[in-house]
């Protein structure tokens, strides 16, 4: 499997050992990220909770960087007015053939450098403004198996809090593969999610 390396790396790897503040690494020359500006972590108390339909997701900021390989869900509201976002999408994966699962729910994330921190942050999303969900899994076979089960090729995403979301294609331009299904040492699935965080929350 092809696993281009963000240029970060070595910064990614850092904050990943030490658990310390540090500039965040760039993405990879595969990334796409979209035009948006940053959006307020503290939600107006006039705001609501953004509706699916509200709501454009796509998969973006794709690469493989220390044994991983992921993007960044991207919630992109698409709605008139400002909404808010908190909390964990629900990430299921689908192979080619069909069968699949749903991502667990992560606490650290070699891609992206993520921390769970909590509370989570609660972010208020003006029209045009986007937030963030690390998907990622180890993209390397472990003990004595050959290769890793079939790939997912998309992605069914719910927003928090509701069963409505979107569909969206699993490949991740910046590692040359659709997102991988390697399994752990212990055979255990490796694929993940962070919560929804601002851009600021991740290695970009």
């Amino acid at each position: 499997m092809k696993t281009p390396v963000f240029a970060g790396l070595m910064a990614a790897s850092e904050c990943a050992v030490l658990l310390a503040g540090c500039a965040n690494p760039a993405p990879s020359s595969g990334a796409v990220a979209p035009a948006s500006s940053a959006a307020s972590t503290t939600a107006s108390p006039s705001s609501r909770a953004c509706a699916a339909s509200e709501l454009a997701v796509t998969l973006t900021h794709t690469g493989a960087v220390g044994g991983q390989a992921g993007g960044y869900l991207t919630f992109t509201n698409k709605g008139g007015g400002s909404c808010r976002l908190t909390g964990w999408p629900a990430v299921t994966g689908v192979s080619k053939a069909g069968t699949g699962g749903a991502l667990a729910r992560a606490q650290s994330t070699m891609f992206g450098a993520w921390q769970f921190t909590s509370p989570m942050p609660v972010i208020d999303l003006a029209p045009g403004q986007s937030a963030y969900a690390v998907v990622a899994a180890d993209d390397n076979p472990v003990g004595k198996a050959a290769s890793c089960p079939a790939p997912y090729v998309e992605l069914r995403v719910a927003v928090p809090g509701s069963s409505a979301g979107a569909t969206v294609s699993a490949w991740l331009p910046g590692a040359d593969s659709y997102l991988p299904t390697c399994e752990s040492v212990s055979g255990k699935p490796t694929d993940e999610t962070s919560d929804i965080v601002p851009l600021t929350s991740l290695a970009h």
